[in-house]
């Protein structure tokens, strides 16, 4: 089993983070920091920041509302609250699925189920997730079209198109409903910069056809079987 497979598959991080933990000199395979792309063979004794690592048996699956103020990571070195602290009754090694920032609050899933984390987090996967954000300004629906075609935010290529639908307007702010299929880092919220609306407030609500329900801040669930099977179809 290849090694980033194999730290995936026993809960500490995504098969995409393993690989940066391995080129970092993070990971040792009986004793000897490991190159990437290594194989794991029975009998190896695999260790990740000084800590022996195995597989894990039984794959699980939850979805938190992630409040602001907690970083999607398994933990941090400066010592800021991680999503983990908010689980400590789940007792197997978990791993957030994609990322939600310092200041995004929402649905997050996580899981120790490294091969279907891999495939959710491709790029080429596409899994369409859906925000609510509050904006300041008034949200003109040239605006809208604009997020709908696409924007620059910086990067080599526009933004894919985005399902947008302005929910509500007061005087100086705007409740915006928006559904990417894209990852990019802080995407969101550079998409409303660019059409001169600064995001106050932001919050993910659905993960593909998968919602966050009623589940409040801070809390969380473990997925039903037809939820996982849904995940597994994507």
């Amino acid at each position: 089993m290849r090694l980033n497979k194999y730290i995936a598959h026993s809960g500490v991080v995504s098969r995409r983070k393993a690989d940066e933990l391995i080129a970092q000199g993070r990971v040792k395979v009986n004793g000897a920091v490991a190159p990437v792309g290594w194989d794991v063979k029975e009998g190896d004794v695999v260790e990740v920041s000084g800590r022996v690592i195995k597989p894990e048996k039984k794959t699980v699956y939850y979805m938190l509302n992630k409040p602001v103020g907690y970083i999607t990571t398994v933990n941090d070195d400066r010592g800021r609250e991680t999503v983990l602290d908010l689980m400590p009754d789940v007792k197997e090694r978990i791993y957030p699925v994609g990322r939600l920032d310092y200041n995004t609050s929402g649905l997050l899933i996580l899981t120790n189920d490294g091969d279907l984390a891999n495939r959710l987090m491709h790029p080429s996967g596409e899994v369409k997730k859906t925000y609510l954000a509050e904006v300041k300004g008034l949200m003109h629906l040239s605006d809208a079209e604009k997020l709908r075609k696409g924007v620059d935010i910086g990067d080599r290529r526009p933004t894919a198109p985005a399902e947008v639908e302005i929910i509500k307007q007061s005087e100086s702010t705007s409740i915006v409903e928006i559904r990417i299929g894209e990852g990019r880092n802080r995407q969101v919220r550079r998409m409303f910069s660019a059409v001169g609306h600064e995001v106050i407030k932001l919050r993910r609500t659905a993960y593909g056809n998968l919602k966050l329900g009623h589940l409040k801040p801070g809390q969380y669930k473990k997925l039903s079987k037809n939820e996982i099977e849904y995940l597994k179809s994507l």
